[in-house]
């Protein structure tokens, strides 16, 4: 059996604690995704953009 990995990229929306929201930007969607921050690159600041692959978050360059 042939597994897909998928990827997508999130820009951060905006951070709030512990939290970040990010929203897709690789498709066309409004809706927002709530992260913990412990999850994301340690240097995000909104406006960051980023790439979820293989179960983890890195800075797109």
């Amino acid at each position: 059996m042939v597994h897909e990995m998928n990827t997508f990229q999130y820009q951060v929306v905006s951070i709030d604690g512990d939290y970040a929201n990010l929203k897709r930007i690789d498709v066309e969607s409004d809706e927002l995704k709530l992260v913990a921050r412990a999850l994301l690159p340690p240097e995000i600041t909104e406006g960051s953009k980023l790439l979820y692959e293989m179960l983890e978050y890195r800075i797109l360059a």
